[in-house]
């Protein structure tokens, strides 16, 4: 059973948002500490994957909605 983009890009979202959580509560005296700043990269990363998946979503649809 193959999962669909939908739901992949959610999980990759909740990542992405619960990593800039956890971003945000690591920041001490200033943000520019390795933790934060790596935090952050890795939440960038999910929401560009989940952005995408979601544009791969919008075309499988598009592509079966030309097919009917």
């Amino acid at each position: 059973m193959r999962t669909s983009p939908m739901f992949m890009a959610s999980l990759y979202f909740g990542m992405g948002v619960v990593f800039t959580y956890i971003a945000v509560q690591s920041v001490e005296d200033t943000i520019w500490n390795f933790m934060t700043i790596l935090l952050a990269f890795f939440a960038t990363l999910d929401f560009v994957v989940a952005f995408r998946l979601i544009g791969l979503h919008l075309r499988v649809k598009k592509s079966k909605r030309k097919k009917e």
